[in-house]
Formats: C-alpha cells, structure tokens, sequence
C-alpha cells in the first residue's frame, strides 16, 4: 500500500462524510483551464473536516497542496501525484460577537472575493470595491496579498485564523503576517492553511456610491484585460522600480514587441500584455514555454528580469 492508499483509507474511516476525488482532473480547478490529475484531492465543507484533512495527512506523512479556486495556478499536464484538499467549501460568511473586540466580520478561506466584495455593499461598507473582480478566494488572496486599483487585501484584515501541521487552529495578526507585494507568511510557510479571517470595522457609505464604484471597475476590467479568454490573471509581478521610477510587466513586453507571441494555445494577450491566455487546447508546457520567452526577450532587450506572479505544481 502506497502512503496516498494509507491516506485515503485513514480519511475514509475516521471522516467518513468528508468527499474524496481520486485522479481529480485540475484542469476543473484551474482559471487556466489545464492540468492533469490530483491523486487524491480532498473537499472539506466545514472546520472540523479541514482539521482532520490536515491532520491525519501530516500523521500519514504526507504535506498537502492547499487550493483555492486555482486562479493563480499552472499545473503540470501529467497532474500531480500527491494530496490536494480545496478550500471552496469553507464558506462561512458572518457577524460574530467577540467577548473583548466587539462585532467582527468573520470570512473563511474558501469565500470568494467577489462574494465578499458584494456582502460589504450591501451593508453599506467600503472599502473592498477592488475586490469584486478578482476571482479567487479569501484564503488564496490572504498568501498572496491580492490587491488591485490601489486596494490590498492586507489593509482591511485584523486576524487570520490558520491550520498548522497538527490540525489545530492557531490566530495571527495582522500585522504579524509579513504582508508585502504579493507575499506574505504564508506563501512563505505553505504548510499553514489559511481558515479563516477577521475584518477590521469599515467605513460605512451609501450601497448605492459603492455598486457605482464597483460597476467603473468592472468596466475597466473588461475595457482591458482578456476576460474571455482563461488566464490566470496577470503572469508577472510589478517589476522594481528602475532608477526610483515605477516598472510595469505589461509595458515592457508591449514595449518588446510581443503581444501575440503563441506557442501553440497559449498566447501573449493582444488586449493586455501583462497577461498569457489559454486561446484553446494551450497546455501547461505551451503556458511555461512562452512565459519563458517572455522571459528571455524582455530581459535581452530591457535588462529587466520578470518574475511569474502564477504558481506551478507538479512542474
């Protein structure tokens, strides 16, 4: 029996409602929309099934991936052969009276963003307008600091609660939690599995001028970036500024020429070039071939060396 057998099997008996996919394709779980199979993915829908799906997997020796709703992520075309759990089940989303710091609002890690986003309208909080667009959840925006149009997901959190090796669930500030670009503790220490956050109070404003907000944003985003294509949003991070001036991924490969630069289904956005699209049948091997083009020309022709902002497993 191999350790994913004896995993599975000590899933199945001691969390018997807990849902297991065996050879689970990624490419259902990715906004790229490629990547071969997990070998064992779990979903839990509630506190106590993370805590079990990441305890007994530790006991077992085995180190989860822990995903979101993939939108950061490129998988190897022969999949994965190790142990997922996704956190899309983890939807909590409510008020919670704490005994010393008042009324907190409480979001798990499986919470979208855009479903966050919309439930702070209708209570008439802003603050998190930025939001509404971005496609992936609490937890996956947490390590990553997600932010856009100046907002950072950083700047509104108080706690985060998180599961570390042994399945227990420890609480870290804010402040402790190394926020910086497209950072944080726990894209450092990927083995803590961000359960869920608390919200610093925010300010309170008509729903109607945030919709208004969110609604300019949205038509930005559809204005220019390649919403109809599946990405993962933008490839490269925000190089260093350059002689104290900001640098920009996109421009600088719109600079070298190369939107529209394909290699086979994958291509440079025509629309936006700080993005790599799936223009049909791309494959994980098309993705890294061109980012690494990308690579190359950008550096040979600017000196500026681009670092991917997307994620890979099993590459």
């Amino acid at each position: 029996m191999t350790l994913l057998e004896g995993l599975e099997k000590r899933l199945r008996e001691e969390c018997p409602l807990l849902e297991l996919r065996k050879n689970e394709p990624m490419s259902r779980h990715t906004s790229f929309r490629v990547g071969g199979p997990a070998a064992l993915m779990a979903l839990p829908k509630t506190r106590e099934e993370a805590m079990d799906a990441v305890h007994i997997a530790y006991r077992q020796g085995i180190r989860p991936f822990f995903l979101g709703n993939g939108t950061n992520l490129l998988v190897s075309d022969q999949g994965y052969d190790g142990y997922v759990i996704k956190t899309t089940g983890l939807e909590r989303l409510e008020w919670v009276d704490f005994t010393y710091s008042g009324r907190k609002l409480v979001v798990g890690g499986g919470v979208f963003l855009s479903r966050l986003a919309n439930f702070a309208a209708e209570q008439g909080l802003t603050g998190l307008e930025w939001a509404a667009g971005i496609p992936g959840t609490v937890g996956g925006a947490v390590v990553m600091n997600a932010g856009a149009y100046g907002g950072e997901l950083c700047q509104v959190l108080e706690k985060v609660s998180y599961l570390v090796e042994t399945g227990d669930v420890l609480r870290m500030d804010a402040g402790a939690c190394e926020f910086a670009y497209r950072h944080s503790i726990f894209s450092r220490l990927p083995e803590w599995m961000v359960l869920n956050v608390s919200l610093l109070p925010l300010a309170q404003e008509a729903p109607a001028r945030i919709r208004e907000r969110m609604a300019e944003l949205a038509e930005q985003r559809r204005a220019k970036q390649p919403l109809e294509h599946p990405s993962a949003g933008s490839t490269f991070k925000r190089p260093p500024p350059v002689d104290g001036k900001p640098v920009y991924a996109a421009a600088l490969i719109d600079q070298c020429g190369l939107k529209g630069l394909t290699v086979g289904g994958a291509q440079v956005s025509e629309k936006h070039a700080g993005f790599i699209i799936n223009r049909g049948g791309a494959t994980c091997r098309d993705i890294l071939k061109l980012m690494e083009e990308v690579t190359r020309r950008v550096l040979a022709e600017t000196g500026v060396e681009l670092e991917p902002e997307v994620k890979t497993l099993g590459v």
